[in-house]
């Protein structure tokens, strides 16, 4: 056996030191990633600060997602272009760049451009994340390495509320910011002096129509989305259902596209792969119910149970805590029972907490959204690493920055997408119920319309759920194939 077979993973081979390759990343990502929800409980009060509106303001979460929907297909293509370490030591710098306009911005138009430019490096970083793991690890090993990324990918934009509540009540939401800003300057500093590159640098040709349809059709349904979700014009409304069908006949013909490519720019052929289409599936549901509660929540305490930021912030700590704490666990015990006994079980504690919130009123008790919050976050995270790790577990490695980056594409696009729907159908439940109301204009009546869109929203979500937990059936331990198209034996039943 040559020494090429015998290290085929980088993390097998005694002279390669992958720990400062996983800190490089590790301390990079969880600064970058915690942005995604740092202001979900500050939006209030910024649209105090620059006297905005709340579908205004929300463009502070919604843009964020929109821009890694359209970078993320991209990267696929910049792996193969660049090398790990311009890639990271790139997005990270451009990351800290957005970070300190936000920090120093004198107006909403200038804070959103900075968080924009936040979005461009995160959006980014997420691929080159993954992509190293899969190629440093094997699949028996990935479900631990895949736990302690999710130590990060989970637990960084599930304790952005509460460190948000936190840092909002006693300094001011400028040092949501600037408290990032000497962390990102030390990743960017360690990486340089240890990160080494992972992965070969193939340079594929750039195929620039696409690009073009790739942009459109994500940006094209997530404005279309975000659009109906602002309150100011409905799904009906020519200019939204414009927007979505030009998005959505994009991806279309995109998809045709990449399939007459000899070297497309995201390789649509990973759907053939079924436990990395059901893993999508499964990942798709945990990431818009996760998204969704991370913003009607706060909404709900600081409304109708009329609770500070800082408070209702906490509430959110135990189960960001333990999303966090439970995913290396998870990892380990995916590596030695598979997926099945995990993803069942959670899929339908999932569905009996999302049906428990949809039950909520304006006399529950703290305690119990503390308790469904927890379980939500616990769910969430014994479903959505393993569904992850074992979906991309059947791919061949030429297919793994492709698998990775539409996963991580279908994160944000899935969650700005669920967020604008769900934040959509709120306000019209809302505005239903103050148009019946005898005294609309009452605090309390206010306060009563906001429950009841949340209640409508959850049962939705439910819903979700309950499809999640019967895809959930059909998961079957992964083994990695270099097949051009996968067969039976690839996906075999747990041991």
């Amino acid at each position: 056996m040559d020494d090429k077979t015998k290290y085929e993973f980088l993390a097998d081979d005694p002279d390669f030191n992958v720990k400062p390759v996983m800190i490089s990343l590790i301390i990079g990502a969880f600064f970058a990633i915690l942005n995604e929800t740092l202001l979900n409980i500050a939006l209030t009060t910024l649209m105090e600060q620059f006297n905005i509106t709340a579908p205004v303001v929300q463009w502070m979460v919604t843009g964020f997602m929109l821009v890694m929907g359209i970078l993320i297909p991209v990267s696929a293509l910049l792996l193969q272009t660049f090398t790990t370490r311009q890639m990271f030591l790139g997005t990270m710098t451009i990351f800290t760049i957005g970070t300190l306009i936000c920090a120093a911005a004198p107006s909403f138009g200038v804070l959103l451009a900075g968080r924009l430019l936040q979005a461009v490096g995160t959006g980014l970083l997420i691929p080159i994340i993954f992509n190293t793991f899969l190629l440093l690890f094997p699949p028996e090993r990935r479900g631990a390495i895949m736990g302690m990324i999710g130590l990060v990918i989970m637990f960084a934009p599930a304790i952005g509320p509460t460190l948000s509540g936190i840092i909002v009540e006693y300094l001011g939401w400028r040092y949501l910011f600037i408290t990032v800003i000497p962390f990102a300057l030390f990743s960017i500093a360690f990486a340089y002096k240890f990160l080494k590159n992972v992965g070969e640098v193939t340079k594929p040709k750039v195929d620039i129509l696409s690009i073009v349809l790739s942009t459109v059709g994500f940006g094209g349904i997530v404005l279309g989305f975000s659009s109906a979700g602002e309150g100011e014009a409905s799904f009906l409304d020519p200019q939204v259902l414009a927007m979505i069908i030009a998005g959505a006949v994009s991806l279309i013909f995109f998809s045709i596209r990449q399939l007459k490519l000899e070297e497309p720019l995201l390789d649509v052929r990973v759907f053939q792969y079924p436990m990395f289409t059901i893993g999508l599936v499964l990942f798709i549901i945990v990431m818009v119910s996760m998204f969704s509660s991370e913003i009607i929540l706060p909404m709900y305490m600081q409304g109708p149970l009329a609770l500070p930021a800082a408070t209702a912030g906490l509430i959110l700590l135990p189960g960001a805590l333990l999303n966090g704490l439970m995913s290396p666990v998870m990892g380990k015990l995916f590596d030695k029972f598979g997926p099945r006994l995990l993803i069942i079980p959670a899929t339908a504690i999932l569905m009996g907490t999302l049906f428990s919130l949809s039950q909520v009123s304006m006399d529950t008790p703290i305690w119990r959204i503390a308790l469904s919050y927890l379980l939500l976050m616990l769910s969430i995270s014994a479903v959505m690493m393993p569904a992850q790790t074992n979906g991309l577990n059947q791919l061949p490695k030429r297919l793994y920055p492709h698998g990775t980056a539409i996963m991580n594409t279908l994160q944000p696009v899935s969650g700005a997408v669920g967020v604008a729907v769900f934040i959509s159908l709120m306000t019209t439940r809302e505005e239903s119920y103050l148009n019946n109301a005898q005294n609309p204009e009452s605090e309390t009546v206010m306060s009563q319309a906001l429950v009841a869109g949340v209640e409508l929203v959850y049962f939705i979500a439910f819903t979700l759920a309950a499809i999640g937990f019967i895809a959930s059936l059909f998961v079957k331990r992964a083994k990695q194939t270099e097949h051009e198209t996968p067969g039976e034996h690839e996906a075999v039943g747990e041991h």
